[in-house]
């Protein structure tokens, strides 16, 4: 969302009747959000605990030590005295600095190796303070969720794992295996993409534009973008939907007024080809790089 219309378009959210929002420290959108989540508590639309608020943990604040300084920023940036989601947002690890990517000199990431089971109790500790209702994850593939998991003196497991998921690439393996231990799987990119060029292939392909899922919408009488919605909804996934344009909003929460038949299931399922709109290029080589075969 460009930042120009972070503040608007939130609100008309809000208006429309989406709770739950999702940010980041490295969407640098933090301060917009609060002042709308802010100003809507003031008009009296809803009270704080209507909100489900959502943030991560970036990379340069890995280190158990900065955790909670990490959110402590966020917290400032959305005048609020808590968030009720924390995330890791990526396990791959960058050095410490006052910017988003420590650079050396020739313009290449500083990566750096910290014990992500010792964030994750830095992470606990930020919930028992009440800075944070629940924490989790994103970008983890089974063997690093595992690895939290199976962590000596685990006082709180993920609650999530936030991931890019949608026809696409439907994750199934992990979904089943999230199920399994009880961790809700969050699907970023559940439209697939507005295409940023500093992430995403321009030659990609257009999720919305399938002929298949056009075909489909035609059927139902929804739009390409509800049925993509939808089919994340009737598997359990949580869905992340990003949008200004108001019509566009009103559309996507229309999703939970129709269910589609399971041959529809079924043949949206056929769709996947592991395709990724967002593969962290970046970060490709670094030890806890998650994007590989293994799911």
């Amino acid at each position: 969302v460009p930042k120009s219309k972070i503040l608007e378009s939130t609100k008309i959210a809000i208006d429309i009747g989406f709770r739950h929002i999702d940010s980041a420290y490295v969407y640098q959108n933090e301060k917009e959000i609060g002042q709308a989540i802010r100003r809507k508590i003031a008009d009296g639309v809803v009270k704080r605990e209507d909100i489900f608020l959502t943030t991560k943990l970036w990379s340069t604040f890995h280190r158990p030590e900065l955790v909670k300084v990490g959110l402590e920023r966020s917290l400032k940036n959305f005048q609020l005295d808590y968030v009720d989601l924390y995330l890791i947002h990526y396990p791959m690890s960058i050095k410490p600095s006052e910017e988003i990517y420590t650079k050396n000199e020739n313009g290449k990431i500083l990566f750096e190796t910290v014990d992500l089971c010792a964030t994750w109790e830095a992470m606990e500790k930020c919930k028992d303070v009440g800075l944070v209702k629940s924490i989790g994850v994103s970008n983890f593939n089974r063997r690093l969720l595992e690895m939290i998991l199976n962590k000596p003196g685990l006082k709180y497991k993920p609650v999530c794992n936030q991931v890019e998921c949608h026809p696409y690439l439907n994750q199934s393996k992990l979904l089943d295996f999230c199920k399994s231990k009880d961790i809700v799987l969050v699907a970023y990119g559940a439209l697939g993409s507005q295409r940023p060029e500093t992430w995403v292939d321009q030659n990609a392909p257009f999720l919305l534009n399938d002929p298949v899922l056009c075909a489909m919408a035609k059927k139902h009488n929804r739009s390409p973008a509800q049925i993509a919605l939808c089919y994340q909804v009737q598997r359990g996934v949580i869905a992340l939907a990003h949008s200004y344009e108001e019509n566009e909003m009103k559309e996507n929460i229309q999703v939970l007024e129709f269910q589609l038949p399971p041959e529809d299931m079924e043949v949206i399922d056929g769709l996947n080809r592991n395709f990724r709109y967002f593969p962290v290029n970046f970060a490709v080589g670094h030890p806890n790089f998650p994007f590989s075969d293994e799911y």
